[in-house]
């Protein structure tokens, strides 16, 4: 019961992440971002590598789809 609920949960993140959950790498690539000069001016941000799952409501549409 506990493996179907996290699997659930990555597919309730896969439908309301639009540009997809981040991986592994993605993790790895946006931390080795934050230790460049790229970012040396960056200062008390708050940066979300989850593809847009926190800026994305729950719509009547994904309620549908979680239901099926």
């Amino acid at each position: 019961m506990k493996s179907q609920l996290f699997f659930d949960f990555l597919k309730y993140a896969d439908l309301t992440s639009p540009l997809g959950n981040a991986t592994a790498e993605d993790c790895a690539n946006l931390t080795v971002s934050l230790f460049s000069d790229y970012t040396k001016r960056v200062t008390l941000q708050n940066i979300y590598n989850d593809g847009g799952f926190s800026s994305v409501g729950v719509s009547q549409e994904i309620i549908d789809k979680l239901n099926s």
